[in-house]
């Protein structure tokens, strides 16, 4: 593409690719869809903002993966993700439970290796600023680069941003927020300590006859939270801290920590939960969100090397460098996904991707888990829209609502989306169809991720 230039608002600015599918956020479910578009041959390209694939899995560090509880729901991508890290020396299993333990350093260099390997391109450092839109067709998009304003064109887009941005720009409508309320769930600050002797802290938790996790390290878990049905052994703890004010009602909200495999000594916390006040769709909300969440992060590391055994030479070793969204924009596409799905156990025909995960709407409502072996699926048409016929949405924007998003927003979930939204893409342009019009089902099997039960 040396030397085409295109127009955009009054100037004149470059064109860096011109592609078959390009995918905008490569996290945890724009990396899967990259890995299928470049399996079957697209010549595709990732544009991220940051300097490593995988979004919240590394760069925000929400680790580890929570499992879907539903029976055989991995597909292709996610046994992929697993047998890699493996064999870079991580074993994400613990042999009791479903979670996937994992190490964010790792996966980061297990996705540049797996998109190496299928030919895929990727763009760092590069900053979604607008689209070109012609009709109900996307024909580039305008992004800011290292070397300034650029252009990007392709044949099918995949908006797998995590906040439906590329769908924003581009005239798709979408809601943000429970529909009752308009709150966002509330977002997270997650950080890592070292230095902790995890062995001190494990005799602890036994002495207090906490039985919250099952096993014990290298693969452990403590956890607490208030105003809930379950009775953490933790709690008291953390209250003492709040009546010595060494920490506030919010810092002790919510507490969880997991040991991080290759890592001794360290722990990821999902924790400090942001209060509901800050939202992850407005941009004076979210930035305060950060500036707060970095106090909760120094009161409650202090805290815990202060008072919590095992802790006593632990460190703060590393931030997040984005704020755990845990919802924010959702499409609405031609198919809206409701809590009605999650409880009637719904199949679809064009389902991509199985799962079970509870309804986990922190700050609103905690569903019931469904029974062992039970579980819905989420269909193809809930990924595209009628606005725009090249485009493609993965990831926790796909159109569901609000409660219905709580339970299918983890990681396995969505990785299994975006695998399916670049095979969706490689099977339209290989067959000369729009992506919306495109029918999931009619697919022979083995060029999908998923065959539901329901054809």
């Amino acid at each position: 593409m040396e030397n085409m230039m295109i127009q955009y608002a009054s100037r004149t600015i470059p064109v860096l690719a011109s592609v078959s599918c390009c995918i905008l956020g490569g996290g945890t479910a724009g990396t899967a869809a990259a890995a299928a578009a470049g399996r079957q041959g697209l010549d595709t390209l990732v544009i991220e903002r940051g300097i490593s694939l995988g979004g919240m899995q590394t760069l925000g560090l929400v680790e580890p993966f929570m499992p879907t509880f539903a029976p055989y729901s991995d597909t292709a991508f996610v046994r992929l993700v697993k047998e890699r890290m493996r064999r870079e020396g991580i074993e994400m299993s613990d042999g009791v439970t479903d979670f996937g333990w994992t190490n964010p350093e790792t996966l980061s260099y297990v996705y540049d290796e797996i998109l190496s390997e299928y030919g895929v391109r990727v763009l760092y450092q590069c900053v979604l600023v607008d689209v070109i839109r012609t009709g109900a067709v996307l024909e580039a998009v305008v992004v800011q680069t290292v070397q300034g304003l650029a252009a990007v064109q392709s044949k099918v887009f995949i908006d797998a941003t995590g906040d439906a941005l590329l769908s924003r720009l581009a005239g798709v409508p979408v809601e943000a927020g429970y529909e009752k309320t308009g709150c966002n769930q509330p977002m997270s600050f997650r950080f890592e300590m070292g230095g902790i002797d995890l062995e001190a802290l494990y005799e602890y938790i036994q002495s207090i006859h906490d039985e919250w996790c099952k096993t014990r390290p290298p693969y452990f878990e403590i956890a607490q939270a208030r105003h809930r049905d379950i009775q953490y052994k933790l709690e008291p703890f953390f209250v003492r801290g709040i009546e010595t004010g060494e920490l506030t009602a919010e810092d002790a909200e919510y507490f969880q920590a997991f040991t991080i495999p290759g890592k001794p000594g360290c722990m990821s916390m999902n924790c400090p939960e942001l209060p509901v006040r800050f939202r992850a769709v407005d941009a004076w909300s979210y930035s305060e969100g950060v500036r707060y969440g970095r106090a909760m992060i120094r009161r409650i590391s202090r805290y815990l090397i202060r008072h919590l055994p095992g802790f006593s030479r632990a460190y703060v070793s590393r931030e997040a460098a984005m704020l755990g969204a845990r919802e924010s924009f959702r499409i609405c596409g031609l198919y809206v996904m409701t809590e009605a799905d999650y409880y009637d156990r719904r199949r679809f025909a064009d389902a991509v991707v199985r799962t079970a995960w509870y309804i986990d709407a922190h700050g609103e409502k905690v569903g019931e888990y469904l029974k062992p072996g039970e579980y819905y699926e989420i269909p193809y048409r809930s990924m595209v829209t009628r606005e725009i016929e090249n485009l493609i949405v993965a990831g926790r924007c796909i159109s569901v609502s609000f409660i219905l998003e709580a339970s299918m927003r983890i990681q396995p979930t969505c990785m299994s989306i975006g695998e399916a939204a670049g095979m969706a893409a490689a099977w339209a342009m290989s067959q000369g169809i729009s992506v919306n019009q495109l029918d999931w089902a009619a697919i022979p099997p083995q060029h999908r991720s998923y065959v539901s039960d329901a054809t």
